[in-house]
């Protein structure tokens, strides 16, 4: 018993004994410029990204460098200028760049130092097969799949965008007017035809991947890829109505395809002493000013190639999406609506009193119930059937 009263009273000690960690690395006050994208050799335009380290104590969760000259450059001095658009984002239009000819990436910054990535040569990325899908788990499971028939890619890198549609639980037909101090006195027509207003019950959301996803077929004797990209959980909103998942695949060289395996270890693996633990993330973009700067970002040229597909809630039975909502009954009177009103939110009539006025109407105490524009936006994509 004196051994383990010993043995808590140490840990207790232990315990108070913390001291802040201050990491052995000291980056500059400007923090490391990190490169990200890559040079889209076919139709599509060529996006860069320029965003600076941050130290692990600061607030701003990430700096954006504005103002850089960004260009790509030939080995036969082609050069082709990119613009920044906003947010550290430098974009370029179609390129069409020569597949015997080697390019790089050559930046610019605003306080006068100069950046430029290796050279290297143009990559042809394979059709995308099929994207598929099916039920695993009690949600669903999409796969990609692609193959060269030169067996010269082996190396794939795949990004996506997900888009779904959803419907609120209620249609509303009514909505509030207050008196001075903000309190419901009434309730009254969205529309002068007392129809529903269609306009926020039928939304969309769109999400842009944020993991890591990279498959390689080196071992195998023939160049083909059979991968998972998402898991959708059980009764998600992403299959209550109608879902998209457009994916993106580009051929990496192996030396890009190492580096962004690094990448993906150092942020999505690390959560014990038993898991991979954080590597250096040199990529082949160098400071030419600085040499011994370190810059952080691996600049790959390849075509992209898409495909995109649907998946409609009618072909997923026993889904079962719910919001978990609920409405009451309110009458139109300032009793009921001091008591309840503020709390809720009208949707439609219950009953209609003399030449149409409301006598008592429906209410639901959650307003992302009735209008699914507090989730998403109830804009159409322009691609959505």
């Amino acid at each position: 018993m004196k051994k383990l009263f010993i043995y808590i009273l140490f840990l207790i000690i232990a315990a108070g004994c913390k001291e802040k960690y201050l990491p052995p690395v000291q980056s500059p006050n400007t923090g490391y410029l990190v490169v990200e994208g890559f040079i889209n050799s076919g139709q599509e335009p060529t996006s860069i990204t320029l965003t600076r380290t941050t130290k692990l104590y600061d607030s701003v969760n990430i700096i954006y460098e504005h103002n850089a000259v960004v260009n790509i450059e030939g080995e036969n001095q082609e050069s082709f200028p990119l613009s920044e658009t906003g947010n550290g984002v430098y974009r370029s239009s179609s390129l069409n760049l020569n597949k015997n000819e080697k390019y790089r990436l050559k930046i610019m910054t605003q306080d006068g130092k100069e950046y430029a990535s290796d050279f290297a040569s143009v990559k042809s990325t394979p059709d995308i097969d099929s994207i598929s899908w099916k039920r695993e788990n009690g949600g669903v499971k999409i796969y990609v799949n692609t193959h060269d028939p030169q067996n010269n890619t082996r190396y794939y890198h795949w990004k996506y965008e997900e888009t779904w549609e959803f419907h609120s639980t209620y249609y509303s037909s009514l909505y509030y007017f207050f008196d001075q101090n903000h309190l419901p006195i009434g309730v009254a027509f969205r529309n002068a035809n007392q129809s529903v207003d269609t306009t926020i019950h039928k939304c969309w959301n769109t999400v842009n991947s944020t993991n890591i996803n990279l498959g390689s077929s080196e071992k195998l004797s023939k160049d083909v890829i059979y991968l998972p990209l998402v898991y959708i959980e059980p009764a998600s909103v992403k299959l209550s109505v109608l879902y998209s998942i457009n994916v993106r695949q580009y051929a990496l060289s192996h030396d890009a395809y190492l580096f962004f395996q690094r990448i993906k270890k150092n942020t999505e693996n690390v959560g014990s002493i038993f898991d991979a633990q954080p590597s250096e993330l040199q990529g082949n973009i160098h400071c030419i000013t600085n040499p011994t700067e370190v810059v952080i970002g691996y600049i790959d040229i390849s075509e992209e190639k898409q495909k995109r597909i649907f998946i409609s809630n009618d072909e997923l039975p026993g889904w079962n999406y719910s919001q978990s909502c609920s409405q009451i009954i309110l009458d139109n009177q300032p009793d009921s609506l001091k008591k309840y009103g503020s709390g809720l939110s009208p949707t439609v009539v219950f009953s209609l009193g003399p030449f149409g006025s409301v006598k008592q109407f429906y209410a639901t105490p959650d307003e992302h119930c009735m209008n699914c524009t507090l989730t998403g936006s109830n804009i159409r994509p322009s691609f959505w059937p």
